[in-house]
């Protein structure tokens, strides 16, 4: 009778155990996802960031994020999105707009699963967001379980105002659940000037002063407290370019600040893309496709 009640309390145990990781982040209601095309690892403690540094010195990051191969955009931002590599979701160039080869499994969407998904599934109530400069980014998830795509490219008399004003419109008035905006900077200074330009510096400079509206957006519209704020990149680069293996092209941020977030943390473990998705879905507590092969970055909650 005795190890009849033992089986039973590791069963509850277990059972526990298993609810509790499905919780996610306590008090968190809010994700907003910063991507910055090409922000190299190795250039931000130069840079003039200030923003970008306080949310360091206060949250959890690493500017080791390693990338998949090639270290090139698309099948990056399609690693991120997507929670596994190339050879699985099958997105192998830097303009990939769908498959270059099948990928090894669909979704309900008619895509490999990416986080968006993942989220619409576990909350059909959820408003989730995202607008881009890059056109391409709207063929990495399912836009069909997004209640916002909208591209709006950077030109070269405001660079990315627009992008910028219309998010934080967004913010104020739906007040999204998972949000994500991604630049095209400062990938456009370092193919047009270089990696470490003074042009590539100065962009980045620009880029933390659209970060820094960002926040003070959550506050504005009340939801500050409540929320997670990621900065995420795909690769960095050398010279002009990137696609190679140089830790200067395979390396580059990932920066988490907010509600539940360890303070002032480097980030320990190896980083890969591909970690991002399954990050995302911790914090809401959703439950991960079991074709994912990416994993959260635990250590990076309180």
């Amino acid at each position: 009778m005795k190890n009849f009640y033992l089986i039973l309390t590791i069963i509850a145990l277990m059972t526990t155990s298993c609810c509790e990781s499905n919780k996610g982040v306590s008090g968190v209601e809010h994700v907003v996802m910063i991507g910055l095309d090409g922000l190299a690892g190795n250039t931000v403690e130069q840079g003039d960031m200030p923003t970008l540094k306080q949310m360091m010195a206060e949250g959890a990051w690493t500017l080791q994020a390693r990338s998949i191969l090639p270290s090139s955009s698309a099948c990056n931002w399609a690693s991120m999105f997507m929670g596994v590599g190339p050879e699985m979701h099958g997105y192998n160039t830097w303009g990939s707009k769908k498959p270059d080869f099948p990928s090894i499994e669909l979704g309900e969407w008619g895509l490999f699963p990416s986080f968006v998904g993942v989220l619409r599934k576990h909350n059909p109530e959820m408003e989730i967001g995202a607008m881009y400069e890059w056109e391409t980014i709207e063929c990495l998830y399912e836009k069909e379980a997004s209640n916002l795509n909208k591209n709006i490219p950077a030109d070269k008399e405001t660079f990315s105002e627009n992008i910028t004003k219309e998010y934080i419109n967004y913010l104020k008035e739906s007040k999204p659940n998972f949000s994500m905006v991604i630049y095209n900077s400062p990938d456009y200074e370092g193919h047009t000037f270089g990696w470490d330009s003074e042009e590539y510096n100065k962009g980045l400079t620009r880029l933390d002063s659209y970060i820094a509206r960002i926040v003070e957006a959550t506050k504005e519209a009340g939801t500050y407290d409540k929320t997670i704020f990621m900065i995420v990149s795909d690769h960095g680069g050398i010279n002009k370019g990137h696609g190679s293996t140089s830790m200067a092209e395979m390396e580059a941020p990932l920066v988490f600040f907010g509600r539940g977030i360890k303070k002032g943390h480097k980030i320990q473990s190896s980083v890969v893309r591909y970690d991002t998705a399954p990050t995302i879905t911790r914090i809401f507590g959703a439950e991960n496709p079991a074709v994912w092969r990416g994993k959260a970055i635990e250590e990076i909650f309180e």
